[in-house]
């Protein structure tokens, strides 16, 4: 017999900060590593060293590139981490570019910070650098999907595509001949830019994210509600701006834009898409192909429909074009990144339209504004939001709940335990109900920084 130990260091009883600890007899393996974001509470656990010792890790296995999913990172490194850091090649690809992005952000933020005298901390310190970044990408080593990986004669691994962005997987781990599951961000069936999600056959201990365990997607008519936000845009002379997140999100929405236009649905209405690390994640797309839909000639066109902002000063003088337009901008969530800026200027204007895109995390800007928040802050100060928000939820790159039941549909075993992940608590507790209902699986949802020991 044997022990092994799991510690939940993060996405317990949350979405954000996925962090998976497995002590083993033979080596110690994390999966994932992201930080925390949203309510303040938990963003300031990324600054708490993390309850176990980085320098004993053997391995980090990635699911995706997500900054929930790999943003501690540096961090780890920093606290003493010195072993590989194993996805896919476009995983390491999107992470590479989501650090060094995440890092430049910190810097300037905590920069700002400082100059201003806003901050609480004196001086206000970035969360990690570009420096400190570049010693965790470093550790980088790319691994296929499909195929078997040996760690040891009792420990292999294997990454299986799961839809989600792009070169996301959810991993098989093999321990002492117990399969262990960690699901990762599972993917739609049906996506304009991913193929669907391939399903486990086996699963002894399966890790399941949540994030939509409560929630059906609506069945929304996408295209006529967005057809109708830009007629409205050039009807008020106004400004559609849409919060996106650098990876997938932005690459389906230039596709949707493109798209309605080339049906002749929309005019060609100037596109402004101002993300510095959607234009790098533009570039992954272009170099695996065989991991998303898009043929290499959809993939220009749809590129060339918009203008692509690659400076600040180019921010600015968007911002003072008095046209109609279309600006996608990261981040989001609006938790930082090139849409404040947009935002800064013009939220307080009627005739802005900030349309959210999928889910919004609790003790996000976006949350906020979903939630009819009358106000916003940020840089410092209070804005008044005179803007009308709409809301787009089956863009998500999540499953919603029969999807995630779904998935789970091809496993030919009874799971010894299945640990309900990344969901906040009300979607954890229903989606704890509905898997046994359906079924009858022992179900536990973790705390936080809980230790669970499983003897094999």
């Amino acid at each position: 017999m044997a022990n092994i130990k799991i510690h939940f260091l993060g996405a317990a009883g949350t979405v954000t900060g996925s962090k998976y600890y497995l002590e083993t007899p033979v080596m110690n393996i994390m999966i994932d590593c992201g930080m925390f974001q949203g309510l303040k509470e938990l963003r300031s656990q990324n600054w708490q060293p993390l309850p176990i010792q980085a320098d004993k890790i053997g391995i980090v296995l990635l699911t995706h590139g997500h900054l929930d999913h790999t943003g501690y990172l540096p961090r780890l490194v920093k606290e003493g981490f010195k072993g590989q850091i194993i996805g896919t090649a476009p995983t390491l690809s999107i992470t590479a570019i989501i650090l060094r992005d995440s890092a430049k952000i910190h810097e300037e933020e905590a920069e700002q910070a400082n100059k201003m005298g806003y901050s609480s901390h004196d001086p206000a310190l970035p969360f990690y650098t570009l420096r400190e970044a570049e010693r965790a990408i470093d550790l980088f080593q790319a691994e296929e999907k499909d195929q078997w990986v040996s760690l040891s004669d009792t420990i292999k691994y294997r990454f299986r595509f799961n839809g989600h962005i792009i070169g996301a997987t959810f991993i098989e781990l093999e321990i002492l001949g117990k399969l262990f599951v960690f699901s990762g961000d599972i993917g739609r069936k049906v996506d304009a830019l991913m193929d669907a999600p391939e399903r486990p056959q086996w699963a002894d201990f399966l890790f399941l994210e949540s994030t939509y365990g409560n929630r059906l997607h609506p069945q929304e008519n996408v295209e006529e509600i967005v057809i109708g936000l830009v007629e409205r845009t050039i009807h008020e002379k106004g400004q559609l701006i849409i919060p996106s997140f650098a990876v997938e999100r932005l690459q389906s929405l230039i596709y949707l834009f493109w798209n309605l236009y080339k049906k002749n649905r929309i005019p060609n209405i100037p596109i402004y898409v101002d993300s510095p690390m959607g234009n790098n994640v533009l570039s992954v797309f272009e170099n695996y192909p065989q991991w998303h839909k898009l043929s290499m000639s959809e993939y220009k066109a749809m590129c060339n429909h918009v203008n692509i902002i690659t400076s600040y000063a180019d921010t600015w003088k968007t911002i003072d074009d008095p046209r109609p337009k279309i600006v996608i901008a990261g981040s989001g969530m609006i938790t930082g990144g090139r849409v404040l800026t947009y935002l800064n200027q013009l939220i307080d204007e009627p005739a802005t339209t900030v349309l959210l895109v999928g889910y919004m995390a609790e003790g996000t800007r976006g949350r906020q504004l979903l939630e009819g928040a009358h106000e916003l802050k940020f840089f410092g100060k209070y804005h008044p939001v005179k803007a009308q928000v709409a809301h787009l939820e089956s863009l998500s790159a999540h499953a919603d709940q029969q999807e995630l039941l779904d998935w789970l549909k091809e496993i030919k075993n009874i799971p010894e335990r299945v640990f309900l992940i990344h969901g906040e608590p009300t979607a954890l507790d229903a989606f704890r109900t509905k898997i046994r209902d359906s079924y009858r699986w022992n179900v536990h949802i973790p705390k936080l920084y809980e230790v669970v020991e499983i003897v094999i």
